[in-house]
């Protein structure tokens, strides 16, 4: 969300950029401001999903008043627990395009010519914040202010998954979840009106 303010160079993109270019966290009125104005597209009418938000419970409770606001149901929160130890293994073998930006990992998905991007070529490179101690800081920030998040969720609407489990598992786990809790007419109607937008 906030990548597509900073692209569409909004006000509120532009004040975001500025905080990240000076190495600063994006507060969380700008980004709930992003959020607000995200959900009003068109593509959202009928639902939407989040990633990596809310990540504080300050954030949690300005979606429940959003939400609530616009007569929306209260989220369904699926949580990917994987280990600190995998992740750390994933994001340390994570290379960028130093062009094009397209992310590889080395031990997933890997370059057909090692070093350099598929599309362009160019060098991939590893990312500042893909280093271990970058990484595992991160870890330790997400226990202490995002994983209290998950508490302020009733049991009934928070699901966990095993994330260390196979990309495939993990969607079957995602879709099962989501077609016991959407009703078959609401999925009817999605269906229906992502066949007319093509």
């Amino acid at each position: 969300m906030l990548r597509g303010e900073i692209a569409a160079g909004t006000p509120l993109g532009r004040e975001t950029q500025s905080i990240i270019a000076a190495g600063g966290l994006v507060p969380d009125d700008l980004i709930n401001a992003a959020l607000c104005s995200r959900i009003q597209q068109p593509d959202c009418r009928l639902g939407f999903m989040l990633d990596g938000y809310p990540r504080t419970v300050e954030q949690a409770q300005y979606l429940d008043q959003l939400l609530s606001s616009r007569s929306l149901p209260a989220p369904v929160v699926i949580h990917l627990d994987v280990p600190a130890d995998v992740l750390v293994g994933r994001m340390v073998s994570r290379r960028q395009c130093s062009k094009c930006g397209r992310m590889f990992n080395i031990l997933s998905q890997r370059p057909k010519v090692e070093g350099h991007c598929d599309d362009d070529g160019a060098p991939l490179t590893i990312r500042r914040d893909d280093r271990e101690d970058v990484i595992r800081e991160r870890l330790r920030t997400y226990g202490e202010v995002t994983r209290p998040v998950l508490d302020h969720y009733p049991s009934d609407r928070y699901f966990q998954i095993a994330g260390d489990r196979s990309a495939p598992y993990i969607f079957e786990e995602i879709t099962g979840i989501l077609e016991s809790l959407v009703p078959a007419k609401a999925r009817d109607r999605v269906e229906t009106s992502l066949d007319t937008a093509r």
